[in-house]
């Protein structure tokens, strides 16, 4: 395979999604009414977020993604000072959200499935038995659900915190922990990140999940694919917002 083959990789993402908001403007007094700054609006960015996210990453590392999501009803709204590049709120909206009604039929002509699941009930365990029950390539998964038990002979990617919180980890599963900073914990092994200069880190796990899924199925190897996600997300985090890596910037550390 080589990169003009990359284009045959065939990949559903299945979760949640939401609107990225990103709303900038001028702090420059507080508020006469409350210790708190006065946000004059400049202008917005509005990007997929969530398994959309996901989806745009993997489009950007040229493999053919497809996204079965959720009802967009979610939107994640950052209000962020032009000159500090702080952010100073998210605000949150979520309504209607129902399960996703999957078409088990059209499963079997995939490469991969990746699951980004958010736990706002788009993805219930019944959706994540029957992939797992009628699809025969590999999971990946990105969950913030605790309890892990539903994902057997998945790979599972998470942070830190969120692994701090889980339960009922699967013993036929193979399980990634991103570190930020530190990079990734895998089998008790490290797989460092090389250090730059981090501008915003909305969606650097989602470009760590779908440099982990296209390197993998180039490879087949868990270490290697470890390695280009982590090159992945540091590329996106030098980037303000919810980013997609740079497919020019990493195309010479794919390893064919």
């Amino acid at each position: 395979m080589d990169i003009q083959q990359l284009k045959q990789l065939k990949i559903l993402v299945i979760g949640d999604y939401c609107v990225d908001i990103f709303k900038y403007g001028h702090c420059l007094r507080l508020s006469p009414e409350a210790p708190v700054p006065i946000f004059l609006y400049d202008h917005e960015i509005k990007t997929d977020g969530m398994a959309g996210n996901v989806n745009n990453n993997l489009l950007s590392l040229n493999v053919d993604s497809k996204l079965l999501c959720s009802n967009k009803d979610i939107l994640k709204i950052r209000y962020i000072d032009i000159k500090s590049k702080q952010h100073l709120m998210r605000e949150d909206i979520e309504k209607n959200i129902s399960p996703i009604n999957i078409d088990l039929n059209k499963l079997q002509n995939l490469d991969c499935i990746v699951i980004s699941d958010y736990d706002k009930g788009s993805i219930i365990n019944k959706n994540i038995i029957d992939i797992i029950n009628n699809f025969n390539g590999p999971i990946f998964v990105d969950t913030k659900k605790t309890d892990l038990s539903v994902f057997k002979k998945c790979i599972i990617k998470i942070n830190e915190f969120e692994f701090n919180k889980s339960k009922n980890i699967p013993n036929d599963c193979e399980l990634i922990i991103t570190l930020g900073e530190k990079g990734a914990l895998y089998k008790n092994d490290i797989y460092p990140v090389k250090k730059v200069n981090v501008f915003d880190v909305s969606g650097a796990g989602d470009s760590f999940m779908a440099g982990l899924v296209v390197q993998y199925l180039i490879k087949k190897d868990l270490k290697c694919a470890i390695n280009f996600a982590n090159i992945c997300a540091s590329d996106v985090v030098k980037k303000s917002g919810t980013a997609c890596v740079d497919f020019e910037e990493v195309k010479n550390e794919i390893c064919f």
